[in-house]
């Protein structure tokens, strides 16, 4: 089965040739591997490049780490990475001549040494460089740190719901059911049973991402940081604060974490793109407010998995989703507070924040976006607008409800949207 993902593909098409190392990175089985074995190196030999000029290498590869000398169950076994001259001896070897090559590297964490060797490939100027790496080691703050302004990161996210429903065999209802239930994930698409898919999320969650956290910073276990991440999977789009984090814990579980190693295990989580944080942002003053914050998980499946699919609130999940398919489209996403002076009924002026959900900015356009699963009676709708009314600018407002309705604006100016127009149109915010 091909999954197009074009607007990755673009990432990295607009990219070529820029002398600097394009990375991508993701969570484990978000298709890092496929987009760029697959679909950028079918772009490549489409473009009319010669395939000997295409280097593919894969560090978890038995067959790969033969042609070097390596013995994959060898360095498995012991834990090791792959000797860097080893694998330069064969690069070397490759390039013939004063052509253009591209080098395409899977899981190159596993290489020893990894950022030196290339860095120093940067030198040879008909090499372009395109490299993925797991979360165990290869974090944003990695590429930040260990490429020093030389790499040039493409995040991948786990299918959107359109990717999704471009290869799903049935209408959008039934597809939105189970995506709202074992989210985006590559591999399930390929999975026929919700048994299959349930086992298959349960394993990831347990023994692959969480390992990879308590592997990478020496955790003694998983115990306390999948707590937390069962504390905050139950969450998802209410307010988080770490003192209050820790006061749970001491009260409840009677296991006593300070606040800031709360914190420290939510930048864990984040930095290996588990979930993604949204902090909050006044809009009449302008400034950020660093807590309470909110969370929301980069697979909607993984956070049901780890709740063993118990908590399956549609309310919280849709916003889950249109937050995930906001930052698909490349919007940097704050969390609106909109703070106003109003007066009760016995005429006493007091202070009153109103929330709205998601302040969506790319470049200069803004949009203020809020997420309602039902509209249908004249009080509900009166509490999704009544923030809108507090803001004093004119950029556009905008509520995507669960209803299937035709896109629309109400008397006040703001657009209301379907899930299923919203998630279908990428233009869809432009109606």
């Amino acid at each position: 089965m091909e999954i197009k993902r074009d607007e990755y593909l673009n990432d990295l098409i607009i990219r070529k040739h820029n002398g600097l190392i394009k990375i991508i990175t993701g969570i484990r089985r978000s298709g890092k591997s496929y987009l760029l074995n697959k679909l950028f190196y079918e772009h490549l030999l489409q473009e009319g490049i010669l395939p000997d000029h295409i280097i593919k290498f894969a560090f978890d590869s038995a067959d790969d780490l033969s042609l070097i000398g390596e013995d994959f169950i060898n360095l498995s076994k012991n834990n090791k990475r792959v000797d860097p001259n080893k694998f330069i001896n064969f690069i070397n070897n490759k390039i013939e001549d004063d052509e253009q090559y591209y080098l395409l590297l899977d899981e190159v964490q596993n290489l020893d040494c990894f950022e030196a060797v290339l860095n120093g490939y940067m030198r040879k100027e008909n090499l372009d460089i395109y490299v993925t790496g797991s979360n165990s080691k290869f974090l944003s703050s990695d590429v930040i740190t260990e490429f020093r302004g030389r790499g040039d990161q493409i995040h991948i996210m786990p299918l959107s719901f359109s990717e999704f429903f471009s290869v799903y065999n049935g209408e959008f209802e039934q597809a939105f059911n189970e995506y709202i239930l074992f989210g985006g994930l590559p591999s399930l698409c390929s999975m026929k049973t919700k048994e299959q898919k349930t086992q298959y999320l349960k394993l990831q969650i347990k023994d692959v991402y969480l390992k990879d956290i308590v592997n990478r910073y020496n955790l003694e276990n998983d115990e306390n940081i999948g707590e937390l991440l069962d504390i905050l999977a139950s969450g998802i789009s209410t307010l988080v604060n770490p003192s209050k984090l820790s006061n749970t814990f001491k009260s409840i579980k009677k296991v006593n974490i300070s606040n800031l190693t709360i914190s420290k295990y939510i930048q864990y989580l984040e930095d290996s793109f588990m979930i993604s944080i949204s902090k909050r942002y006044d809009i009449k003053r302008k400034r950020y407010i660093n807590t309470p914050f909110k969370i929301y998980f980069e697979d909607i499946g993984l956070r049901n998995a780890r709740l063993d699919f118990r908590q399956i609130e549609i309310t919280h999940i849709m916003e889950n989703i249109i937050y995930n398919e906001l930052r698909y489209r490349g919007y940097n996403i704050d969390v609106g507070v909109v703070e106003v002076f109003e007066k009760n009924n016995e005429n006493i002026r007091s202070k009153k924040q109103y929330e709205v959900d998601f302040v969506c900015n790319l470049g200069s356009k803004r949009y203020y976006i809020q997420s309602a699963y039902n509209i249908s009676d004249d009080e509900k709708r009166r509490q999704e607008v009544r923030p809108f009314d507090k803001i004093d600018d004119s950029f556009k407002k905008i509520i995507i409800t669960y209803e299937n309705i035709i896109p629309r604006y109400n008397e006040k100016g703001y657009l209301m949207i379907g899930i299923k127009d919203f998630l279908l149109n990428k233009n869809s915010l432009e109606f």
